[in-house]
């Protein structure tokens, strides 16, 4: 890779300067038309030390309007970030459309770092690789134009630039001590960074490889390839467009077809019940349990993320109110999910979920969830048939990152018969106090039942996984959902802090 560098190019004061101003106005241009636009422009900084990669992000930021564009400069993890998953920090900075985002470090840096000091073998590095390429690949299905650039000097060169800093009284203080030891292990760097370049390089997130040694040359080649990325984005077809041209590539899935005669769901038996004596003993007893399990969860560092999902009226809340009554207020939060805020639909749709997740030890309930996608958006078509078809390897990939970071992960559809919906529907109508949760959407939702039923169906099916199974609650039954539910959470999170 490195090997097709053009080492040593330069570029004359007085070209830069002839060629600079048209270049400000042409990306200043192309930003501002960004702002009207779906998609989103992402910059990763990247390279050797040495290379004036900061300088080169001062340069961006001074040729942009700074109210469409947000740098962010990553270094090693603080303790909030260290205390949830890899990616959770840099999902907070995922640009909204119209936008523009810097990386200075990325998601790169610590597998490379980890490769070069010893500490993460190269089977890990593939894997890691790997790992950022399906989620690059996802932002760029949802509209995101990546600009990834490498920096590049061959080893004579960063000694010199290293050098030359160092004799400069005006600009010793860039060189670190880290930037020594790191040009002592330059040859194992350049293979680490050439093997990343190799398995991150794809048509949709393509790297560019920049020869440093001359400032001028490094920075409007930089700038050139800014001009050339918004370009691109502002030729991306709409969301609408997309879909009806076919260019939205659609996984091979098997889907159910609406009004099948049996599903998953058919296979719960919705006849399980409790007596009122019975329920109590073991709503106590449960609710005990699950509290003592949540402290010593506390101690041990490990988190719980739980997901409701079930049927309009199937007793969502009550299950997650006798969960909670067991748990000190510090240790849980609940994200109630509705449709997304104006801020949410900018960004990717699992964006507002990441956000959410806790730190270690902390709980965090969804009632509903990322699963939106593909219930309801794929039923009401709010989602074209690509987004949630691809959406379940995406859940996936993302559930399996929690779940590699130790979070326990619960996820439970609470199901309940057709009638015993409609039994509930009308009674929430004749209580004053209950009537505000029945809306006419619940009763348009009823209506498409079997569309509904073989969504469940193919979720189950495509996303229950050795880490993240789904649970299907028989919820006909309001008491013996809730103490299922209990057992099965202290069953779980028992089994995870052994």
């Amino acid at each position: 890779m490195f090997e097709t560098a053009e080492l040593g190019r330069s570029l004359p004061k007085e070209t830069y300067e002839a060629e600079l101003p048209a270049l400000r106005a042409r990306l200043m241009q192309a930003q501002l038309a960004l702002k009207e636009s779906r998609s989103r422009v992402l910059v990763i900084i990247s390279g050797v030390d040495g290379a004036g990669k900061a300088m080169v992000v001062h340069r961006l930021n001074e040729w942009l309007d700074p109210r469409g564009v947000n740098t962010h400069a990553f270094d090693e993890p603080t303790d909030e970030e260290r205390q949830r998953p890899y990616f959770w920090r840099f999902w907070r900075a995922m640009p909204v459309r119209g936008r523009t985002a810097i990386l200075y470090g990325s998601w790169y840096t610590e597998p490379i770092i980890g490769m070069v000091h010893e500490t993460l073998k190269r089977a890990e590095l593939d894997a890691a690789m790997r790992r950022i390429a399906a989620q690059e690949q996802m932002l760029a299905e949802d509209g995101v134009v990546f600009l990834k650039l490498w920096f590049h000097l061959s080893k004579e060169a960063q000694y010199r630039r290293l050098k030359d800093l160092e004799a400069d009284p005006h600009r010793h203080w860039r060189v670190l001590p880290t930037d020594w030891k790191h040009h002592q292990l330059y040859e194992t760097f350049i293979r680490a960074a050439g093997r990343m370049i190799r398995l991150t390089n794809r048509p949709h997130a393509p790297w560019q490889l920049i020869e440093a040694t001359d400032d001028r040359f490094r920075d409007l080649t930089a700038g050139r390839l800014l001009l050339a990325a918004f370009e691109q984005a502002l030729a991306m077809p709409s969301k609408s467009a997309a879909a009806r041209s076919g260019r939205t590539a659609m996984p091979r899935l098997k889907v159910t077809p609406i009004g099948r005669a049996r599903t998953i769901l058919d296979q719960v038996d919705l006849t399980r019940s409790l007596t009122k004596g019975r329920y109590r003993k073991q709503l106590t007893a449960r609710q005990a349990l699950w509290n003592q399990l949540v402290w010593k969860a506390a101690d041990a560092g490990v988190s719980n993320v739980i997901v409701f999902e079930g049927w309009d009226a199937a007793g969502k809340g009550s299950c997650i109110r006798r969960v909670t009554e067991a748990m000190d207020p510090r240790h849980y939060q609940i994200i109630s999910v509705a449709a997304p805020t104006e801020e949410e639909r900018a960004h990717h749709y699992l964006w507002r979920f990441w956000k959410w997740l806790p730190r270690d030890g902390r709980v965090t309930i969804f009632d509903r969830s990322w699963y939106g996608r593909v219930l309801v958006e794929r039923v009401e078509k709010f989602a074209t048939t690509a987004e949630w078809s691809r959406a379940y390897g995406e859940i996936n990939d993302f559930e399996e990152q929690l779940c590699e970071h130790g979070i326990v992960l619960h996820k439970y559809w609470i199901h309940i018969s057709k009638e015993e919906q409609l039994a509930r529907f009308q009674k929430r109508e004749k209580i004053d106090y209950k009537r505000y949760k029945i809306t006419e959407e619940d009763w348009r939702n009823r209506k498409k039942w079997n569309a509904y039923k073989a969504a469940v169906n193919d979720m189950v099916a495509h996303t229950s996984t050795g880490n993240a199974p789904w649970t299907l609650v028989p919820g006909n039954d309001k008491r013996y959902a809730r103490t299922f539910i209990l057992k099965d959470l202290g069953r779980r999170l028992k089994r995870a802090i052994k």
